[in-house]
């Protein structure tokens, strides 16, 4: 519990220390991956139309379900078959809850994803994570239709 509560402190500072420019919460944790990422439009499109580039979570959990698994093997696949390929794996969470704790729960989204797909065989120095939060919804809305399609992690490759 006392790990937990130093994690957000120092979380809470990092937000802090930023300055007028600084528009999202975004923060990378895994000091494994080499370069810039840059997004690649038709590599993404080619994932998500054979396998599938994200995976939804339950409110306030990081707990990949079954059907995230089944997308998480394709994901795998096809990465294994790409392995010219990186991705990041970007955390996100639905708009309840403090920016701090949604950034912190979008990190676990992330690196539970990384951790299915190096389980699956991918290597982990081609897995970058990355959480925004609440700060990029995918759906507009108040209500648990909007809630259920911005808990999710998403594969974006590069």
């Amino acid at each position: 519990m006392l790990k937990k509560f130093i994690s957000a402190a120092a979380l809470g500072l990092a937000l802090t220390a930023c300055d007028d420019t600084c528009t999202e919460s975004k923060t990378s944790n895994d000091g494994m991956f080499d370069g810039q990422f840059t997004p690649n439009k038709a590599d993404e499109n080619e994932l998500k139309n054979t396998a599938g580039d994200r995976v939804f979570f339950a409110l306030d959990s990081s707990n990949v379900d079954s059907t995230g698994k089944e997308t998480l093997k394709r994901q795998a696949e096809w990465l294994k078959k790409n392995a010219d390929k990186s991705a990041e794996i970007q955390g996100h969470c639905d708009e309840r809850g403090t920016t701090e704790y949604n950034v912190a729960l979008g990190e676990r989204r992330a690196h539970a994803v990384k951790k299915h797909l190096v389980n699956l065989g991918v290597d982990a120095k081609r897995i970058k994570t990355v959480s925004f939060g609440k700060e990029r919804p995918a759906v507009e809305g108040n209500n648990e239709a909007a809630w259920s399609q911005n808990r999710r992690g998403v594969t974006v490759v590069n």
